[in-house]
C-alpha cells in the first residue's frame, strides 16, 4: 500500500514515533474520553496494524497517557492476513470475508476469522500465499487483504 491516499494522520507517543515501526492499535482508554485531541487518535480501526510512514511538524501535545506527550504521524494500515477459499484467490478482487469457521482448536482458525474484519466487510486481495487444506476439506489460499473504503 503506497501512495498518500492510504495515509492516516494519528498522533503516538514522542518516544516511539519513527519512521517504520509497525504497531497494532488497541483502543482508547477511559482517560481519553475527556481529550480534546481523541477524534485523531481514536480514527483508526481496533485490532488492525499499522505502520508509521511519515513524521508530521513535530509539535508535542500534551497526554494523560503518554508522559512525554504526542505528535502527529502519518501511518498505513498494515494488509491484513486472511485464509479464503482458493478459488476466490485472485489478486486485486475485491471479496467480502462472511464465511466464520468454530473448529477453535485449528491452527488456522485466527485466519479464518480475522478479528480486524466487520462481517461481510468488503476488502481487496492485494498478495497470495500458502495453499492448505481445511479440517473441512476446504482448499484455501493465505492471502494479504486491504480494506476496500478509507478511512476517510
Amino acid at each position: 500500500m503506497s501512495g498518500d491516499v492510504n495515509k492516516i494522520i494519528t498522533l503516538c507517543g514522542v518516544n516511539w514515533a519513527v519512521t517504520g515501526i509497525e504497531f497494532t492499535f488497541l483502543g482508547g482508554r477511559e482517560e481519553c474520553e475527556a481529550c480534546r485531541l481523541k477524534k485523531v487518535c481514536l480514527k483508526l480501526k481496533r485490532g488492525s496494524r499499522y505502520k508509521i510512514v511519515g513524521l508530521r511538524n513535530g509539535d508535542v501535545h500534551s497526554c494523560q497517557l503518554h508522559d512525554e506527550g504526542v505528535i502527529a504521524v502519518e501511518v498505513v494500515e498494515l494488509p491484513i492476513l486472511v485464509a479464503i477459499e482458493a478459488k476466490k484467490a485472485l489478486e486485486g478482487a475485491k471479496i467480502s470475508i462472511n464465511e466464520t469457521c468454530s473448529r477453535i482448536n485449528c491452527s488456522f482458525f485466527n485466519l479464518c476469522n480475522p478479528s480486524e474484519l466487520a462481517p461481510n466487510e468488503v476488502v481487496i486481495v492485494e498478495s497470495i500465499g500458502e495453499t492448505f487444506e481445511c479440517p473441512a476439506g476446504k482448499i484455501m489460499k493465505i492471502v494479504e487483504v486491504r480494506r476496500a473504503k478509507s478511512h476517510a
